[in-house]
């Protein structure tokens, strides 16, 4: 239940801080050591606690804090990064900047600090508001609800919730009195904040309601303006986004890029701070002023009575420098913000739609256990085609394929490539689209295109789509598209568009497969990292560029979250050294693909017409599923990097998991072509294990290790030449 209070409460908010404050004492003079929250985050919990007889808010979880001053206007006054020890926050900012028909208003804020270098504790009861700023009024409590749907159907990590748990903050503003908010009387404006159980992040967004008499429009909007430390202190020219402060930040509004840094560059920005005066840069080019929100847009029209809500930020303060431990906090940020990204069918891609390939397939899917197919780019399937033969025949497809427990799905290209009539984006002077082409999503191609998706999505069966070359974020200067008025609201309106279709199939629990990062948005799965012409490399070079991939994906993906590539037939060229087919002749390269990335926890586009063609075949295909499905959950689980394949000496990664009984499985490959016999280093503390683990073989053999003051151990391996060899830790 959400609680709501006034100013006028805080004297009884003032004992509340009181007997909070009391139980925060208690709970820690009874707890051990702190525990790593990479380790175990379950003592971290989320609150909002008044504190300073009422006059400020305190958002914490014990990992990170933020400290709002809420008078004589709400402004925050402190960002905490409790397990590092660090303050983040050098000044005060609005809590948000709206623009509304032409005139940006900043909402809640304090003025008159005197330094943006440091803000001393004592100026803050100096600092003024600015009667132009919409004005603090009220604040209300509650815990996270659902931001869209998730229906699960299928293999997730266990243990994670939805929606996440943790505490939520609104704070109410109004507008300015007098002439200064004349324009926008009756407006509300909401800064709304999310804080979580167990991880150093925040999410934050804003929404505008119209209570007045005529309609306005949202221009632009910053949902965060945050002035922050600067991570250095150049005192030469520095250039405009180079080394900003250790802070990971992204949006659900991204597209366009595989990772979260190149989909995210259209909202937001690392900006110079004009009123950090004192900045040792001499051109005062030092990025260290965060600002959330579109770089575009959105130029929404408001009816009276109407709400806005612009995206959502995440916000995840580092606790390290280590690549690893930012990896890991950030991976676990989407187990708790994206839980769905932890489903991991095992799928096959068919290259024909011809019945009897498609039937066999199903059969094969079946018998070696993999969970879905695809009916691949490439196999002449076309969802788009609106004869009612299309629809028999996936109809009939997905029955048959219900009838043996695999789920079928199809394929269909969005952008890159050109519609014609019209119907493509528009584009001004010299500006060119992402991908060269592109209809746009809010023209009457666009309109007809996505109708299709939902209504063949509703009626077929399939419970799987591949949405290729996805919105990349063009937008549109054509003034005759019926889903957008012209250029300044056509990219929040195409966005609009295909986040809702995602957010839609999450809740009807079908499988999104999409080549960009719109994880936030409900996808499921892109490319791990991906080059198309790597798979028309030699065999025996294919593996290593497996490993290397699946190495350097997973330092800010979990292992589900990419796939990868397995040509099990010629794949733009590279002929018959570059194929797997005839698949028994070539089983040990088989063998080492689907350990290459079973092994490491990651799904693969096994392309072909069929997975086995002799019994041998099967069988081997069957055994490494069976031994992927008995250990899925810690396979599944982050991975800890070791050694970058380099095809000169043994490559090795480690899984965790310390709420497992299987903590940790290292897992290690041999690229040479006799066996190897080493002891490897290994760093265990991710695991959760502490003082000594016991390592078992695949042959069973158990033997007890001591792990060092450091939390690392020496484990001896053994690796058959070309071959895998894994070890489960408990």
């Amino acid at each position: 239940m959400a609680h709501s209070f006034s100013l006028s409460l805080r004297p009884r908010l003032a004992v509340l801080a009181t007997l909070l404050a009391l139980q925060c004492v208690a709970s820690a003079a009874s707890a051990a050591v702190p525990v790593d929250w990479l380790v175990d985050g379950s003592s971290y919990k989320a609150r909002v606690t008044p504190r300073d007889s009422g006059r400020e808010l305190e958002l914490s979880n014990g990992l990170i804090r933020r400290v709002i001053r809420i008078g004589p206007n709400a402004a925050t006054v402190a960002l905490d990064q409790l397990v590092s020890g660090e303050s983040l926050l050098r000044g005060v900012k609005p809590e948000a900047v709206v623009e509304i028909d032409g005139k940006s208003y900043p909402v809640g804020g304090l003025d008159g600090q005197p330094n943006y270098a440091f803000l001393r504790p004592e100026w803050i009861d100096t600092l003024k508001s600015n009667p132009a700023a919409f004005q603090f009024k009220r604040y209300t409590l509650g815990v996270p609800t659902e931001r869209m749907a998730w229906k699960r159907v299928r293999h997730h990590a266990p243990g994670v919730t939805w929606p996440a748990t943790g505490a939520t903050l609104r704070l109410d503003f109004e507008a300015p009195a007098g002439e200064a908010g004349a324009a926008v009387a009756g407006v509300t404006i909401s800064v709304n904040y999310e804080l979580y159980d167990g991880l150093p992040c925040y999410s934050k967004w804003i929404t505008v309601s119209n209570g007045g008499s005529h309609k306005i429009r949202i221009d632009r909007f910053s949902s965060e303006v945050l002035a922050v430390v600067e991570r250095t202190a150049e005192v030469d020219e520095l250039s405009d986004g180079r080394t900003p402060p250790n802070i990971h930040v992204e949006t659900d509004m991204s597209f366009g890029g595989m990772m979260a840094n190149g989909a995210n560059r259209r909202s937001f920005r690392w900006l110079t701070d004009p009123q950090f005066r004192t900045q040792v840069n001499y051109e005062r080019k030092t990025p260290c002023l965060l600002d959330v929100g579109p770089d575009l847009g959105p130029a929404q029209v408001l009816e009276p009575g109407g709400v806005f809500e612009s995206f959502r930020a995440w916000v995840l303060p580092n606790d390290s420098t280590d690549r690893e431990r930012c990896g890991l906090a950030m991976r676990r940020m989407y187990r708790v913000i994206a839980p769905w990204a932890t489903e991991n069918p095992l799928m096959m891609h068919v290259v024909s739609s011809k019945g009897e390939t498609v039937t066999n397939a199903i059969n094969q899917c079946a018998a070696v256990g993999f969970e879905m197919l695809i009916l691949s780019f490439g196999s002449g399937f076309n969802l788009e085609n609106e004869s009612p033969a299309t629809m028999e025949k996936a109809q009939a497809w997905a029955a048959y394929a219900r009838s043996k427990g695999i789920e079928i799905g199809s394929y269909s290209l969005l952008a890159s490539r050109s519609v014609g009539g019209g119907n493509d984006v528009v584009m001004r002077g010299s500006d060119k689209p992402v991908f060269g082409n592109s209809p746009c999503l809010l023209s009457q191609w666009g309109t007809n295109y996505f109708r299709r998706l939902y209504e063949f999505h509703k009626k077929s069966g399939f419970t799987l789509l591949e949405h290729d070359g996805s919105y990349p974020g063009d937008y549109c200067a054509a003034d005759t598209h019926p889903g957008h008025h012209g250029l300044e609201d056509s990219r929040w309106n195409q966005w609009r568009e295909i986040s809702e279709f995602y957010k839609w199939c999450r809740g009807e629990g079908f499988y999104l497969n999409v080549p960009d990062h719109y994880f936030l948005s409900g996808s499921t799965k892109t490319g791990m990292g991906y080059r198309e012409e790597n798979w028309s490399l030699p065999r025996e070079q294919q593996v290593i560029h497996t490993r290397q991939n699946i190495y350097d994906g997973t330092w800010e993906k979990l292992p589900s979250m990419g796939w990868m590539f397995v040509p099990l037939t010629e794949y733009q060229g590279g002929g018959a050294a570059a194929t797997i087919e005839p698949l028994s002749e070539h089983l040990d390269h088989y063998r080492s693909m689907l350990q290459s990335n079973l092994g490491l926890g990651v799904q693969a586009c096994y392309r072909g017409p069929r997975l086995f063609d002799t019994d041998a075949t099967r069988d081997m295909v069957k055994t490494q599923v069976q031994w992927y499905k008995a250990h899925r959950d810690i396979l599944e689980s982050e991975l800890i990097h070791g050694r970058r394949a380099d095809a000169r000496d043994l490559d090795w990664m480690l899984h965790v998991n310390p709420k497992l009984k299987e903590k940790g499985m290292l897992v290690v490959f041999n690229p040479l072509n006799q066996p190897v016999k080493k002891t490897l280093r290994v760093n265990l503390h991710y695991t959760g294990v502490k003082d000594q683990a016991r390592v078992r073989d695949a042959s069973g053999n158990t033997r007890r290790i001591r792990l060092d003051s450091s939390e690392s151990a020496d484990i001896a391996v053994q690796v058959p030449a070309q071959g895998m060899s894994w070890y489960v830790v408990e």
